[in-house]
């Protein structure tokens, strides 16, 4: 069988229904392949990253590798930040690159470059991946593409490239075999000692103001049923980073809110004020605790459970750690408080209540022009029943989405995190409908990140796809000007001086999008009634936002997580 042939064979009969590509000459036997067997859809997109990013949302939504295809030179190389998303993120994904024909490749060669667009794409992605192939002989792919695979989706999932020269897409191979790929064994304890469990059932009981940080292990991992049992079972509230403020419907009474940088003001309160904090599949980074890491971790006991043994303890010192997968800590910890009672802390929770009656996020924003961006959110919620994901990009937008989106049991919310990569909403929002056969998804971006990754528009309109568009539109990069105003005496070069942007509402009608704009809070009804009227149709709605409204509260950096601007100001410039 014909190598391309083996591969796309192999991809159908790991149940992969679709790749993400932009075509190039390495990839041609590849792509060639894929449509003549004619069972998994080619997505040809506009730009590599945009394959990378839709191969990201892909991952998280299915379990299984988002596929995306580049060809060698700039088209491998286009793909790093999309994989450098997913590594950090923890997305499952295969990135398939071509390489030209083995005897063009300089090998030791003290020279730069032999063949045309040949680069070394393995070294490159090595850093930001949990694996990388050189393939050097046609009979390796059976094996290394197995391999892959397994590597993708088991312990922390995450990104893996296979570099695969033309030549040998178009070699031959005499193994056949297509059994379903199954994840490894993770390199973890597998069986938690009674006693460390009862000791954590302990410090939750004990203690008067518990909390529970729920983090993106706990989407990457699929153990959502099982965290919602635990949370409900032993009745302590809930806070989420910035990846899992998904985890609980928005009106779930344990749900408190999201925490961090720019996170619910009430949330970190009940961060920096909780006694006991079980933290579970999140990493405790800088932008979730603070620079000042004494005073976040000070009268307080901190449980971390994590699939990453390098995660416990690095920042962060914890009375407990278990370096376990999510699935079995809350699997034997349910079974074991099966039939304990646990009464509600009503005094610790009744305090969480008067703490967002006091700080609500649609005040934070005080003495704005215009549209109050969280305003718009909640109202965007209210009308968005028939959602099923919601995609934001990178910017203030994002946190104004992450601080007041109200999501149901339903509905996710995908973003770019640790990578924090201005230009993912449009092309993940077509990786998220893809993969679950053009379910209702929401896009929210700004000016500033919408255009990085803007020629999406053409691949949605392309393949039909019934996305739903919202720019947030202030005319400015508005997180790194609201960073100007801090630091540098509000000196807004290339922030809003020497920055522009157009009329997206025109934009979209030029590729032939149903689109409109709005600029007053009483224009939201009618906007919004329109802007989901049919669920089938693509449409942008453009919301002016005036240039100085910014993404309040944000924490004082070098000061305790419960203290943020405006109200309080930062003693060092965010390294972050």
């Amino acid at each position: 069988m014909k190598v391309s042939d083996y591969i796309a064979e192999f991809l159908e009969s790991q149940r992969i229904t679709c790749v993400f590509e932009l075509a190039g000459g390495m990839i041609t036997h590849l792509l060639d392949s894929l449509h003549r067997k004619g069972k998994i859809k080619i997505v040809s997109m506009h730009h590599e990253q945009g394959a990378a990013f839709a191969a990201d949302a892909f991952g998280r939504i299915t379990g299984l590798p988002g596929i995306a295809l580049a060809t060698s030179g700039p088209g491998a190389t286009n793909l790093l930040t999309g994989i450098a998303s997913c590594y950090f993120d923890s997305s499952p994904a295969i990135f398939i690159t071509g390489q030209v024909n083995t005897h063009e490749q300089k090998g030791n060669k003290d020279i730069r470059q032999l063949g045309f667009q040949e680069t070394d794409i393995v070294k490159m992605a090595l850093p930001i991946t949990k694996k990388t192939f050189s393939v050097k002989t046609s009979e390796d792919v059976p094996r290394i593409f197995e391999e892959a695979f397994q590597v993708a989706i088991s312990g922390r999932p995450g990104p893996v490239l296979i570099d695969l020269p033309m030549n040998l897409q178009r070699g031959e191979v005499n193994i056949f075999n297509f059994d379903k790929i199954k994840k490894h064994a993770n390199n973890t304890i597998d069986n938690i000692a009674k006693k460390d469990l009862d000791q954590i059932i302990e410090k939750l009981i004990q203690a008067k103001r518990p909390l529970i940080l729920a983090g993106r292990g706990i989407r990457s991992g699929f153990v959502l049923d099982e965290f919602i049992k635990f949370v409900e079972k032993i009745n302590i509230p809930v806070v989420s980073s910035l990846l899992a403020v998904d985890v609980l419907p928005f009106n779930h009474p344990l749900r408190v809110g999201f925490i961090g940088s720019y996170g619910n003001r009430w949330a970190n309160i009940a961060l920096g004020t909780c006694d006991c904090l079980l933290v579970l599949g999140s990493r405790l980074d800088i932008r979730q605790t603070g620079a000042d890491v004494d005073s976040f971790s000070k009268d307080k006991t901190i449980i971390h459970i994590d699939i990453e043994k390098t995660e416990i303890n690095n920042r962060v010192k914890t009375k407990i750690g278990i370096n376990t997968d999510l699935n079995v800590f809350l699997k034997q910890i349910n079974n074991a408080i099966a039939r304990i009672q646990f009464p509600l802390k009503k005094e610790w929770l009744n305090t969480i209540t008067e703490l967002r009656s006091a700080w609500p996020d649609i005040k934070e924003l005080n003495n704005i022009e215009g549209i109050n961006p969280n305003v718009f959110v909640h109202k965007l919620s209210e009308k968005a029943n028939r959602v099923k994901y919601f995609i934001a990009d990178v910017g203030n937008h994002q946190m104004w989405a992450a601080q007041s989106l109200e999501l149901s049991k339903e509905q996710l919310f995908i973003t770019s995190g640790g990578m924090g990569a201005m230009g993912f909403g449009l092309p993940a929002a077509i990786g998220a409908a893809i993969a679950s056969n053009n379910s209702s998804t929401v896009v929210i971006a700004g000016d500033g990140g919408f255009q990085v990754n803007i020629q999406e528009l053409q691949t949605i309109v392309s393949n039909k796809l019934p996305i739903k568009i919202i720019v947030l539109n202030n005319n400015c990069l508005g997180m790194i000007r609201q960073f100007q105003d801090s630091y540098f005496d509000s000196r807004y070069q290339s922030t809003y001086w020497g920055y522009g942007s157009p009329d997206f509402e025109k934009v979209g009608k030029a590729y032939g999008i149903d689109s409109k704009t709005i600029s007053g809070e009483n224009e939201f009804d009618e906007a919004l009634k329109w802007f989901f009227d049919d669920d089938d149709e693509t449409k942008l709605l453009q919301v002016m936002i005036d240039v100085h409204t910014n993404a309040y509260p944000k924490l004082a950096f070098g000061k305790p997580i419960a203290e943020m601007e405006p109200f309080s100001k930062p003693l060092d410039i965010e390294g972050t």
